[in-house]
């Protein structure tokens, strides 16, 4: 539990930062923002959706930015906090055109996994924090404000000596965005094929992201289904699903003229 509470911590403290940090009505240039979403899903899916929680869990996706360099801790947590995931994301957006991005980003990421250990005749189960380094090239295309394509290389390289050691994935993505479907109510639609190889094995799929959100409230419900094409990745499962409620919110930090 203890886990739980450090984050539920961190995540209290950086509403009440980002609500009491006021924006001048004088500013004329933004120097960072604050921005994410916080919620509660009933199965949580890792950055690579085949692997899944099995159980609701706690998310959040948070974003510091300045210019361009980003933090971005991304957590996925059990309400026991005894399973999950913690990435700490260090972005830096090379190209920031109009129409063509290009981000390049690594992270160190922490796994808790549930295990059993024997010692001294004695059998018990363990939480157990795996150690991962990874990075990220994201080319990105924006044809208009509801329509883009992107594209993503994640390598993960595991720093103990068990389990797996090299993981790869190459997801294609688009997103549907701003689908008007009244005076307050819009869509988004985020469907992606990826491929995943991982110590020899591997496995294809199609996952697609479903957020219903309104403009007057910070709140938006969403959907993400996984669905397999092929795969020998051990423990893989060929259909998976869950629904998330999360808090979204963004603030600007203005120098005060």
């Amino acid at each position: 539990m203890k886990y739980l509470y450090s984050i539920l911590l961190l995540v209290t403290f950086t509403f009440f930062f980002q609500t009491a940090v006021a924006q001048s009505v004088d500013s004329t240039k933004n120097i960072s923002s604050f921005s994410g979403s916080v919620g509660f899903t009933n199965n949580g899916f890792s950055i690579i959706p085949t692997f899944s929680l099995n159980s609701p869990a706690f998310v959040a996706n948070l974003s510091f930015r300045k210019k361009r360099f980003s933090f971005e801790p991304d957590i996925r947590l059990v309400p026991t906090a005894q399973n999950g995931g913690l990435i700490w994301w260090l972005r830096y957006q090379l190209l920031d055109k109009k129409k063509f991005g290009l981000r390049v980003g690594t992270h160190p990421a922490f796994t808790l996994i549930r295990r059993t250990d024997t010692e001294n005749g004695t059998t018990k189960e363990i939480t157990e924090m795996l150690r991962f380094l990874a990075f990220e090239v994201v080319p990105s295309y924006q044809f208009n404000n509801k329509f883009g394509l992107s594209a993503m290389y994640l390598q993960g390289n595991r720093l103990q000596k068990h389990g797996p050691q090299l993981t790869r994935v190459l997801f294609l993505n688009t997103s549907i965005t701003n689908i008007s479907l009244s005076k307050n109510l819009s869509f988004n639609l985020f469907p992606s094929i990826y491929f995943l190889y991982t110590d020899g094995y591997r496995g294809d799929y199609l996952t697609v992201t479903g957020a219903l959100t309104h403009k007057k409230l910070p709140f938006s419900l969403q959907s993400t289904i996984n669905q397999t094409f092929t795969s020998n990745v051990p423990g893989n499962k060929d259909f998976m699903w869950n629904v998330t409620l999360n808090y979204n919110f963004k603030k600007i930090y203005r120098k005060i003229n």
